[in-house]
């Protein structure tokens, strides 16, 4: 179930819409932007998992775990950084940061059968250095998590205010932010994360072209709070 390249499975959160009409940010409101949508995919996850050993899907493919490790490596992140991973899912991406070498890696999710779920991927892989805590965070990384939010049917704009109010109080000053989106565009994200936050830098991601002109269906930004 895994995706191999950007914009796989991460695009599917712009794809697959409710109908409907966009709101004042342009987005068509989604299931995808609700709990009970996650909680019945890591339910499904967490029973093959069971079944199947199978961990699931890899948000905007494995390269995109990469691009994030080769970042903070790049940059001589210290290994025993804290780092939280934002709506983690089934977990995996903890589990590459751990095989690097990371000791100090949490990883938080909404719904109850992701946590289980990246529970048992991190019990199968032996690993016991990922836990959770509310605060104090030279890292914090994000692969569709805020994409999804963006999608909710219930005040999506204030959600996204409330999103970006609790990154600050859980991310260390001066620390890092690393969001990859297929919603947004590096413009909008500069817009959305412009109170307290600064750009640092754009990491490069897979370029399209389509009649003449060329662009990138992925975002991917390191911001640092002020």
């Amino acid at each position: 179930m895994s995706s191999d390249a950007d914009g796989g499975s991460g695009a599917e959160v712009a794809a697959l819409s409710d109908k409907g009409s966009p709101g004042e940010d342009g987005f068509v409101p989604s299931a995808l932007g609700t709990r009970k949508h996650w909680d019945a995919v890591y339910e499904r996850e967490l029973q093959t998992f069971r079944e199947f050993g199978d961990t699931g899907e890899i948000w905007f493919g494995e390269e995109s775990m990469n691009r994030l490790i080769r970042w903070m490596q790049k940059h001589k992140i210290p290994l025993d950084a804290s780092v939280l991973d934002i709506g983690t899912g089934n977990g995996v991406f903890l589990v590459e940061l751990a095989k690097f070498g990371f000791s100090d890696i949490t990883g938080i999710d909404y719904s109850p059968s992701a946590i289980q779920l990246s529970g048992s991927v991190i019990e199968k892989e032996g690993l016991s250095n990922i836990k959770l805590k509310l605060s104090g965070f030279h890292i914090c990384i994000d692969k569709g998590t805020f994409d999804a939010i963006s999608l909710n049917p219930d005040n999506a704009i204030e959600k996204r205010k409330q999103y970006v109010k609790s990154l600050s109080r859980v991310l260390k000053v001066k620390g890092f932010f690393l969001i990859t989106s297929c919603n947004w565009t590096k413009e909008e994200l500069l817009n959305e994360f412009s109170e307290g936050f600064e750009l640092f830098e754009e990491l490069p991601t897979p370029k399209f072209s389509f009649g003449g002109r060329s662009g990138n269906s992925v975002a991917a930004l390191v911001f640092q709070k002020m």
